[in-house]
């Protein structure tokens, strides 16, 4: 099985919640320190199912 990127450049969303157009389209759509406004942000901008996570500080990666 193949690792899946959550998201690219995850050192830009350091301790913030992140939206993406889907869980195969790792596209950032909103983020932010509020998973509710990132979420919010995201469904006003169109995208039906956003998925939402939260990016630690010290990101570990895990295959």
């Amino acid at each position: 099985m193949d690792p899946i990127c959550l998201v690219k450049d995850g050192e830009k969303y350091c301790d913030e919640y992140v939206a993406t157009k889907s869980l195969f389209d790792n596209t950032v759509v909103a983020h932010g320190k509020d998973a509710v406004k990132v979420y919010n942000e995201a469904k006003q901008k169109g995208f039906k199912d956003p998925v939402i996570f939260h990016v630690p500080e010290d990101i570990l990666q895990i295959y």
